[in-house]
Protein backbone atom coordinates (compact mmCIF):
# COMPACT_ATOMS: atom_id res chain seq x y z
CA UNK A 1 0.00 0.00 0.00
CA UNK A 2 1.39 2.53 -1.12
CA UNK A 3 1.37 6.72 0.80
CA UNK A 4 -1.85 7.75 -1.07
CA UNK A 5 -3.44 4.75 -0.80
CA UNK A 6 -2.74 4.41 3.10
CA UNK A 7 -4.48 8.05 2.94
CA UNK A 8 -7.55 7.33 1.43
CA UNK A 9 -7.95 3.87 2.99
CA UNK A 10 -7.58 5.50 6.52
CA UNK A 11 -9.44 9.02 5.96
CA UNK A 12 -12.81 8.59 6.21
CA UNK A 13 -12.76 6.62 9.66
CA UNK A 14 -9.80 9.95 10.79
CA UNK A 15 -12.39 12.12 9.77
CA UNK A 16 -15.63 10.37 11.28
CA UNK A 17 -14.22 8.83 14.28
CA UNK A 18 -13.43 12.67 15.48
CA UNK A 19 -16.62 13.55 14.85
CA UNK A 20 -17.80 11.14 17.57
CA UNK A 21 -16.93 12.69 20.35
CA UNK A 22 -17.19 16.36 18.85
CA UNK A 23 -21.07 15.76 18.41
CA UNK A 24 -21.66 13.73 21.39
CA UNK A 25 -24.74 15.03 23.54
CA UNK A 26 -22.52 15.26 26.58
CA UNK A 27 -19.44 17.45 25.04
CA UNK A 28 -22.64 19.91 24.22
CA UNK A 29 -23.66 19.05 27.67
CA UNK A 30 -20.31 19.55 29.52
CA UNK A 31 -19.86 22.64 27.09
CA UNK A 32 -23.10 24.25 28.74
CA UNK A 33 -22.10 23.08 32.45
CA UNK A 34 -18.22 25.31 31.30
CA UNK A 35 -21.00 28.22 30.50
CA UNK A 36 -20.69 27.85 26.58
CA UNK A 37 -23.62 28.39 25.02
CA UNK A 38 -25.01 26.28 21.62
CA UNK A 39 -22.06 25.29 19.47
CA UNK A 40 -19.15 27.42 21.22
CA UNK A 41 -17.73 25.05 23.12
CA UNK A 42 -16.95 23.11 19.86
CA UNK A 43 -15.88 26.16 18.14
CA UNK A 44 -13.83 27.04 21.30
CA UNK A 45 -12.36 23.91 21.76
CA UNK A 46 -11.10 23.61 18.22
CA UNK A 47 -10.21 26.73 17.56
CA UNK A 48 -8.26 27.28 20.98
CA UNK A 49 -5.38 26.14 19.91
CA UNK A 50 -4.85 29.15 17.98
CA UNK A 51 -4.57 31.47 20.96
CA UNK A 52 -5.90 35.03 21.40
CA UNK A 53 -6.74 35.57 17.74
CA UNK A 54 -8.97 37.64 15.83
CA UNK A 55 -11.96 35.94 14.47
CA UNK A 56 -11.16 36.12 10.95
CA UNK A 57 -8.22 33.84 11.27
CA UNK A 58 -10.94 31.07 13.19
CA UNK A 59 -13.13 31.79 10.07
CA UNK A 60 -9.83 31.03 8.02
CA UNK A 61 -9.42 28.01 9.91
CA UNK A 62 -12.44 26.54 10.50
CA UNK A 63 -12.97 26.96 6.09
CA UNK A 64 -16.06 25.34 6.14
CA UNK A 65 -18.76 27.16 8.29
CA UNK A 66 -20.44 30.63 7.84
CA UNK A 67 -18.30 33.26 8.71
CA UNK A 68 -20.99 35.04 11.39
CA UNK A 69 -21.50 31.75 13.00
CA UNK A 70 -18.05 31.78 13.81
CA UNK A 71 -17.21 35.31 14.37
CA UNK A 72 -20.20 35.84 16.67
CA UNK A 73 -19.54 32.38 19.02
CA UNK A 74 -15.39 33.50 19.06
CA UNK A 75 -16.57 36.41 20.44
CA UNK A 76 -19.03 34.95 23.17
CA UNK A 77 -16.85 32.43 23.73
CA UNK A 78 -13.74 33.61 24.73
CA UNK A 79 -16.05 35.41 27.97
CA UNK A 80 -16.14 32.02 29.27
CA UNK A 81 -12.77 31.12 29.89
CA UNK A 82 -9.44 31.65 27.98
CA UNK A 83 -8.14 30.27 24.46
CA UNK A 84 -5.93 27.64 25.86
CA UNK A 85 -8.10 26.62 28.55
CA UNK A 86 -11.25 25.85 26.33
CA UNK A 87 -9.07 23.58 24.01
CA UNK A 88 -7.48 21.90 27.20
CA UNK A 89 -11.19 21.07 28.27
CA UNK A 90 -12.02 19.88 24.76
CA UNK A 91 -9.30 17.62 24.62
CA UNK A 92 -10.02 16.56 27.90
CA UNK A 93 -13.61 15.80 26.37
CA UNK A 94 -11.96 13.52 23.32
CA UNK A 95 -10.22 11.54 26.26
CA UNK A 96 -12.67 10.52 28.24
CA UNK A 97 -14.77 10.03 25.40
CA UNK A 98 -12.29 7.52 24.15
CA UNK A 99 -11.71 5.87 26.96
CA UNK A 100 -15.60 5.12 27.12
CA UNK A 101 -15.94 4.15 23.83
CA UNK A 102 -13.10 2.42 22.12
CA UNK A 103 -13.63 -1.28 22.07
CA UNK A 104 -11.25 -3.26 24.45
CA UNK A 105 -10.32 -5.65 21.27
CA UNK A 106 -9.24 -3.16 19.42
CA UNK A 107 -4.96 -2.32 19.73
CA UNK A 108 -5.42 1.00 21.22
CA UNK A 109 -1.71 1.27 21.72
CA UNK A 110 -0.59 0.44 18.40
CA UNK A 111 -2.74 3.02 16.33
CA UNK A 112 -1.54 5.52 18.83
CA UNK A 113 1.85 4.46 17.43
CA UNK A 114 0.98 4.64 13.97
CA UNK A 115 -1.07 7.66 13.90
CA UNK A 116 1.86 9.49 16.22
CA UNK A 117 4.34 8.69 13.94
CA UNK A 118 2.48 9.96 11.14
CA UNK A 119 1.39 12.87 12.86
CA UNK A 120 4.99 14.09 13.75
CA UNK A 121 5.89 13.23 10.10
CA UNK A 122 3.64 15.55 8.96
CA UNK A 123 4.45 19.09 7.39
CA UNK A 124 2.50 21.79 9.75
CA UNK A 125 2.66 24.30 6.68
CA UNK A 126 -1.15 25.31 5.54
CA UNK A 127 -2.66 23.38 8.83
CA UNK A 128 -2.89 25.80 12.00
CA UNK A 129 -5.35 23.77 13.76
CA UNK A 130 -3.44 20.52 13.24
CA UNK A 131 -0.20 22.47 14.47
CA UNK A 132 -2.07 23.69 17.22
CA UNK A 133 -3.39 20.13 18.28
CA UNK A 134 -0.35 18.53 17.97
CA UNK A 135 1.40 20.75 20.53
CA UNK A 136 -1.23 20.09 22.99
CA UNK A 137 -0.05 18.01 26.12
CA UNK A 138 -1.01 14.09 25.49
CA UNK A 139 -2.69 11.63 27.52
CA UNK A 140 -0.20 8.95 28.60
CA UNK A 141 0.62 5.80 27.58
CA UNK A 142 -1.58 3.90 30.38
CA UNK A 143 -4.39 5.78 28.90
CA UNK A 144 -4.19 3.72 25.35
CA UNK A 145 -7.57 4.52 24.33
CA UNK A 146 -7.11 8.18 24.86
CA UNK A 147 -3.54 8.39 22.92
CA UNK A 148 -4.65 6.95 20.35
CA UNK A 149 -7.92 9.14 19.41
CA UNK A 150 -5.94 12.30 20.46
CA UNK A 151 -3.42 11.64 17.79
CA UNK A 152 -5.78 10.21 15.12
CA UNK A 153 -7.94 13.70 15.51
CA UNK A 154 -4.58 15.25 15.11
CA UNK A 155 -4.75 13.74 11.70
CA UNK A 156 -8.12 14.73 11.43
CA UNK A 157 -7.58 18.57 11.84
CA UNK A 158 -4.69 17.52 9.17
CA UNK A 159 -6.77 16.23 6.85
CA UNK A 160 -8.88 18.88 7.10
CA UNK A 161 -6.85 21.52 6.64
CA UNK A 162 -5.51 20.69 3.24
CA UNK A 163 -9.44 19.36 2.37
CA UNK A 164 -10.16 22.76 2.92
CA UNK A 165 -7.35 24.27 0.46
CA UNK A 166 -8.09 21.67 -2.61
CA UNK A 167 -12.12 22.35 -2.18
CA UNK A 168 -11.21 26.24 -2.09
CA UNK A 169 -8.56 25.59 -5.07
CA UNK A 170 -11.09 24.00 -7.01
CA UNK A 171 -13.29 26.98 -7.03
CA UNK A 172 -16.14 25.31 -4.68
CA UNK A 173 -17.52 27.77 -2.14
CA UNK A 174 -17.53 26.73 1.74
CA UNK A 175 -21.52 26.37 1.22
CA UNK A 176 -21.58 24.31 -1.46
CA UNK A 177 -19.06 21.93 -0.27
CA UNK A 178 -21.08 21.33 3.18
CA UNK A 179 -23.80 20.76 0.77
CA UNK A 180 -22.43 18.21 -1.20
CA UNK A 181 -20.63 16.19 1.42
CA UNK A 182 -23.00 16.71 4.52
CA UNK A 183 -26.51 18.28 3.60
CA UNK A 184 -27.70 17.11 7.32
CA UNK A 185 -25.15 19.48 8.34
CA UNK A 186 -26.33 22.72 6.79
CA UNK A 187 -27.62 24.30 9.26
CA UNK A 188 -24.68 23.45 12.29
CA UNK A 189 -22.30 25.11 9.71
CA UNK A 190 -24.77 28.36 9.26
CA UNK A 191 -25.50 28.27 6.48
CA UNK A 192 -29.12 29.39 5.10
CA UNK A 193 -31.24 28.53 2.52
CA UNK A 194 -31.35 28.71 -0.75
CA UNK A 195 -28.62 26.13 -0.63
CA UNK A 196 -26.45 25.36 -3.96
CA UNK A 197 -26.97 22.40 -5.90
CA UNK A 198 -24.80 19.62 -5.16
CA UNK A 199 -24.67 18.52 -8.81
CA UNK A 200 -22.89 21.45 -9.83
CA UNK A 201 -19.82 20.60 -7.94
CA UNK A 202 -19.65 16.67 -8.86
CA UNK A 203 -16.61 16.82 -10.99
CA UNK A 204 -14.49 19.30 -8.98
CA UNK A 205 -15.14 17.83 -5.98
CA UNK A 206 -13.82 14.49 -7.21
CA UNK A 207 -10.63 16.56 -7.90
CA UNK A 208 -10.37 18.02 -4.53
CA UNK A 209 -10.78 14.63 -3.08
CA UNK A 210 -8.17 13.31 -4.91
CA UNK A 211 -5.85 16.43 -4.19
CA UNK A 212 -6.13 15.82 -0.50
CA UNK A 213 -4.90 12.35 -0.43
CA UNK A 214 -1.92 14.06 -1.94
CA UNK A 215 -1.63 16.46 0.29
CA UNK A 216 -1.76 14.32 3.25
CA UNK A 217 0.31 11.63 1.61
CA UNK A 218 3.60 12.74 2.52
CA UNK A 219 3.30 12.18 6.02
CA UNK A 220 2.47 8.58 5.73
CA UNK A 221 5.56 8.29 4.16
CA UNK A 222 6.59 7.81 7.81
CA UNK A 223 5.27 3.80 8.03
CA UNK A 224 6.11 1.03 5.80
CA UNK A 225 3.74 -0.15 3.07
CA UNK A 226 2.13 -3.25 5.92
CA UNK A 227 2.15 -0.08 8.54
CA UNK A 228 -0.21 2.05 6.52
CA UNK A 229 -2.37 -1.15 6.11
CA UNK A 230 -2.43 -1.39 9.63
CA UNK A 231 -2.91 1.83 10.27
CA UNK A 232 -6.27 1.67 8.09
CA UNK A 233 -7.45 -1.48 9.66
CA UNK A 234 -6.95 -0.11 13.18
CA UNK A 235 -9.12 3.02 12.66
CA UNK A 236 -11.80 2.10 10.73
CA UNK A 237 -12.12 -1.15 13.10
CA UNK A 238 -12.81 1.89 16.07
CA UNK A 239 -14.87 3.43 13.62
CA UNK A 240 -17.23 0.54 12.59
CA UNK A 241 -17.42 -0.23 16.39
CA UNK A 242 -18.46 3.11 17.54
CA UNK A 243 -20.89 3.60 14.62
CA UNK A 244 -22.61 0.16 14.86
Amino acid sequence: MDAIEGAAASGDSINGLGSHFMLDLNTYAYGGELGFEGIDFYLAGRAGVLGEVPAGVVVASLVFFEPTLVATAWERSGKVMSRIDAAKEFAGVAHRWADAHVPDDVDALRLADLAGRVADAASVAGAPLFAGWRALAEPTCDRPKALAVHRVNALRELRGAMHGAAVLTQGIHPHAAVARRTPYMLDVFGWSEPHPDKADVREPWAEAQAATERAVAPAYEALEPAEREELAELVNAVQAAVTG
